[in-house]
C-alpha cells in the first residue's frame, strides 16, 4: 500500500430542501387552506478518526466529496426527509487545515474523535407556516439554505512517543526491527526507508511505547536535498528524539560529531520547537572495528557538552538495555540523562567519618578523576576479661545455696512461726504434703 500523508480535497455539504406551496382540495371541502410542508435539512460533512487506517491514499484519487441534499416539502402537510450526514474516516493524527486561509480546523489526535467541517443547509418552510387571519391563502414558501463548501488540506502526523532521526544507512530500520515487531526494508545502501514506519516497543512490567522511524536526513534537506523535510512532521508529536550516529560511516566528511551538528541544524531550520525536544544520542555500529575506534573521541567531545552517549549495536543488540532505560525515564516524566553528576554513596556515612568519592554516574567518565580518600586508622580498646561466676551446687529438694555467708545469715534469723512452721515450709518446697493435714 502506498503511503500518502498529505492531500487536498474539496467538501460540499447538502443543501436544504425547499418548502412546498400547496392547498387542501377535497370533495365537499371548499377553501381548505394551505397545506405545503417544510423541506428537509441537508447532510453535513463529518470527519472521524479511525484506528484501522494508516494512509490518506483514498482521498488522493477522490478529491470531491458531497453530502446529499434535503428533500423538498410536499402537499397534505408532508415535510421533506432530512439527508444523512457524510462521514469521512481518516487515520488517527490527521490535521485538517483550510486551504485558503491556512487555519487549522481540527486535529484528530485521539481514536474515535469526530468533527463537523461543513454543516448542511436548513430546510425551507412551507406556505402552511405563513397563514394568518388576514392572509389565509399564502402563495409563497421559503427556499432551503445552501450547505457549506470548503477546500481542505489533510495532513497526517503519525502518533508516536519516540522518533528515530539520523543520516541514511545509520541503522534506524535495523533498530526498530530489533526491538519491535515492525519489519521495514533493511538493505546496505542509503535511502532504503522511503516512508515512515511505526513499531510498538515492549518494555519492563508491561509498559510499551510507540517508536517512529522516518527516512534519513542529509545536509541541505531544507533546500530539498535527499527527501527533504516532508517527513519531519511525523516526529512533531514525539516526546523524545533518538539521534542515531553512524560511527563506521565511510568518507572524510562523515565524522560522528559533524553528523550530529548537521542533524540539529536541519531540525532548527524546520522547527525550533522540534529542535528543543529532549534528545538522546545513540552511537551505532559498535560491532565494527571502525566504530570502536571512533567511540572514545566522540564520547570525549560530547562529555564537554554534558551529553551522554549510549554505544549500541542494532545488528547484535549490544547496549540496547541502557538506551531503552533512558528513553523510558524521559517518557515517565524523569529528567534527561546528563554527565557530570556523581553517583550517590553506597551507605550512609557515620557522624564525623569522611565520605569516600565514588565514580561518575555514566560509564564513560574517566577513571582518573576518582581519587580514593585515605581511610582513618581505627584504634582497638582492650576489654578486660570477665570473671567466672562462683560455682553453685543445687540442694536436694530446696533452692540453690549461693554462698556460705548467706547460709549462715539464714541460720541465725529466727523463724516467727517456730520450728513446726519452718518444717512445713521446707516440706512444701520439696513437693511433699505435711502429715496430719487433710486434703480439704
Amino acid at each position: 500500500m502506498k503511503f500518502v500523508d498529505q492531500v487536498s480535497i474539496q467538501v460540499k455539504a447538502g443543501d436544504g430542501g425547499n418548502g412546498a406551496v400547496a392547498f387542501r382540495r377535497e370533495k365537499f371541502i371548499d377553501r381548505g387552506g394551505p397545506s405545503g410542508g417544510d423541506g428537509g435539512n441537508g447532510g453535513s460533512v463529518i470527519f472521524e478518526a479511525d484506528t484501522g487506517l494508516t494512509t490518506l491514499l483514498d482521498y488522493r484519487y477522490q478529491p470531491l466529496h458531497r453530502a446529499r441534499n434535503g428533500q423538498h416539502g410536499m402537499g397534505s402537510d408532508c415535510n421533506g426527509a432530512a439527508a444523512e450526514d457524510l462521514v469521512l474516516r481518516v487515520p488517527v493524527g490527521t490535521l485538517i487545515r483550510d486551504q485558503d486561509s491556512g487555519e487549522i480546523l481540527a486535529d484528530l489526535a485521539s481514536p474515535g474523535a469526530r468533527v463537523v467541517i461543513a454543516r448542511g443547509g436548513r430546510g425551507g418552510l412551507g406556505n402552511i407556516n405563513f397563514a394568518t387571519s388576514t392572509r389565509q391563502t399564502p402563495r409563497f414558501a421559503q427556499d432551503g439554505t445552501p450547505g457549506e463548501e470548503r477546500k481542505l488540506v489533510l495532513e497526517l502526523k503519525l502518533l508516536a512517543d519516540v522518533g528515530l532521526l539520523g543520516f541514511p544507512n545509520a541503522g534506524k530500520s535495523t533498530l526498530i526491527s530489533r526491538i519491535s515487531r515492525a519489519r521495514p526494508k533493511v538493505a546496505d545502501y542509503p535511502f532504503t526507508t522511503l516512508v515512515p514506519n511505526l513499531g510498538v516497543v515492549p518494555y519492563k512490567d508491561g509498559i510499551s511505547f510507540v517508536m517512529a522511524d522516518i527516512p534519513g536526513i542529509i545536509e541541505g534537506a531544507a533546500e530539498g536535498a535527499g527527501l527533504g523535510h516532508q517527513f519531519l512532521r511525523h516526529v512533531e508529536r514525539c516526546r523524545v528524539l533518538i539521534h542515531m550516529v553512524d560511527l563506521a560511516a565511510p568518507g572524510e566528511d562523515r565524522a560522528p560529531l559533524h553528523d550530529l551538528d548537521v542533524l540539529n541544524h536541519e531540525l532548527a531550520r524546520y522547527s525550533p520547537e522540534l529542535a528543543g525536544k529532549p534528545q538522546i544520542v545513540a552511537a551505532n555500529k559498535m560491532d565494527l572495528p571502525d566504530g570502536r575506534e571512533r567511540l572514545a573521541p566522540f564520547q570525549a567531545a560530547m562529555a564537554e557538552r554534558g551529553v551522554p552517549v549510549f554505544p549500541i549495536s542494532a545488528a547484535t543488540g549490544e547496549g540496547l538495555g541502557p538506551l531503552l532505560d533512558a528513553v523510558a525515564q524521559v517518557l515517565t516524566g524523569g529528567a534527561l540523562p546528563t554527565l557530570g553528576r556523581a553517583a550517590r554513596p553506597r551507605r550512609r556515612p557515620r557522624s564525623g567519618a569522611p565520605v569516600e568519592p565514588t565514580a561518575a554516574a555514566h560509564p564513560s567518565a574517566p577513571a582518573e578523576a576518582v581519587v580514593a580518600a585515605p581511610r582513618r586508622p581505627t584504634a582497638r580498646i582492650p576489654v578486660p576479661p570477665r570473671k567466672a561466676p562462683a560455682s553453685t551446687k543445687p540442694a536436694r529438694g530446696g533452692p540453690a545455696k549461693t554462698s556460705a555467708a548467706g547460709a549462715a545469715s539464714r541460720k541465725k534469723t529466727p523463724s516467727p512461726r517456730g520450728s513446726g512452721a519452718a518444717a512445713r515450709k521446707t516440706t512444701a518446697r520439696a513437693g511433699r504434703r505435711p502429715p496430719g493435714r487433710s486434703r480439704r
